[in-house]
């Protein structure tokens, strides 16, 4: 969902980047989980709010900058439970992970070790023999989705 960059203030805040659509969508959560250092731990959201291009959070127990601090690099994820169902055409990032992707002739790339936001778009990054990076554009580069076969068809050109 996003993750803590840095300390906002001096009573515990800290600024968080969001990566839902808007930025504050974040907020709608209020259990969260962070990980830091391959560990999940449960947290509160206390309080938070848009600031500026960002999103500023109070977590319950973290009520000084110096406690807050241990936050800075956490990842934030939620429950699964707790996020609405993917619109038609529409993915959750880890639903995505995982998966094999083969061109549209059948053959083999790789298996999508996980997605990033480029700006312009989202990419997906296979590994297989290779590294490849292939932009997540439905109807023209992704041809098709198959989550129940664990599936992803591409149709893209790159440098073999």
């Amino acid at each position: 969902m996003g993750r803590i960059t840095g300390l906002f203030g001096v009573r515990g805040w800290v600024k968080v980047f969001s990566y839902t659509e808007p930025r504050e969508a974040v907020l709608n959560y209020k259990s969260w989980l962070l990980r830091k250092q391959d560990e999940w731990q449960a947290a509160t959201v206390a309080e938070g709010k848009r600031h500026g291009k960002g999103v500023i959070v109070r977590v319950e127990g973290f009520d000084d900058r110096d406690r807050s601090a241990e936050l800075i690099g956490s990842e934030i994820g939620i429950w699964r439970s707790a996020m609405p169902e993917a619109g038609e055409g529409q993915f959750y990032w880890s639903d995505l992970e995982g998966l094999r992707v083969v061109r549209k002739d059948g053959s083999e790339v790789g298996t999508v070790g996980y997605l990033l936001e480029t700006g312009a778009h989202v990419v997906m990054v296979v590994q297989g023999e290779k590294e490849c990076l292939i932009p997540f554009v439905l109807n023209e580069v992704i041809i098709d989705v198959d989550l129940d076969a664990g599936l992803i068809t591409v149709d893209w050109e790159w440098d073999d």
